[in-house]
């Protein structure tokens, strides 16, 4: 197919802004919206580097979608960035659970495609991933690991990383699942995804979806040939009332 040296010119100008900011604004949703060359262009560009264009709100947002895009974020860079000192892999996976629990935490079903909620406290969060972790000890060893092998998490490690929090000084555990060093790694957490622009800190210790998050959910989370099934997995005690809160 033949484009007109313009459409191409405006198309790379769209993806060179993209691959600087990671988004743009309405004149650049407008533009995309509204010429199907330069929409067609777009994408190209933006498939050859492994991403994917989003549109959220008045932004249209590039998001990588493998790990071996250049655009996404490395496990290296998350841990030097983020995570303490020694961090491994595991830490990682805790990180990247947490995020499906409070992306979950927002949503009544996986098939809902709006929030049901408006904001969430760090310390429901923090309930929310003991509950979860509750839920996976309560498989044995033998589907553990079948489990990891389905969905690539190494979820005894998850297991481990979490519950090894508990290992502090006797007086901060004040609540079952709630102590000083799982809410500091929620925290941790908390400043990751603001960082990556899928949560907003609003005070109070609570946090909102910004437009960004919604709609990668909408696009990932609650898609099968996406989630591979996680969802239905971590929720599945809940499978009768189709709940995820």
């Amino acid at each position: 197919m033949h484009y007109q040296e313009g459409k191409v010119l405006d198309a790379f100008d769209l993806y060179t802004k993209l691959a600087r900011d990671g988004k743009a604004g309405i004149d650049a949703v407008n533009l995309y919206k509204a010429d199907d060359e330069v929409r067609s262009l777009a994408d190209l560009f933006v498939a050859h580097v492994d991403c994917v264009l989003i549109l959220a709100g008045d932004e249209i947002l590039m998001i990588p979608e493998t790990r071996l895009s250049p655009f996404h974020v490395n496990n290296d860079y998350i841990k030097r960035t983020y995570l303490r000192s020694g961090a491994t892999n595991g830490d990682i996976y805790l990180l990247y659970f947490a995020m499906i629990v409070l992306f979950g935490s927002f949503y009544d079903s996986y098939q809902t495609q709006e929030p049901t909620r408006n904001f969430l406290k760090l310390d429901e969060w923090v309930r929310a991933v003991q509950e979860r972790i509750e839920v996976l000890r309560e498989h044995d060893e033998e589907t553990i690991r079948s489990y990891e092998k389905e969905f690539s998490y190494n979820w005894s490690l998850i297991i481990e990383k979490w519950e090894a929090m508990n290992d502090i000084k006797e007086s901060a555990k004040k609540q079952s699942g709630n102590t000083i060093s799982r809410l500091s790694f929620i925290h941790t957490v908390r400043n990751f995804m603001i960082d990556q622009e899928l949560i907003e800190d609003i005070g109070n210790d609570e946090v909102m979806l910004t437009e960004k998050a919604k709609a990668i959910v909408q696009r990932y989370f609650m898609e099968v040939e996406y989630n591979k099934g996680i969802l239905e997995f971590l929720y599945q005690w809940e499978e009768t009332s189709h709940a995820i809160d």
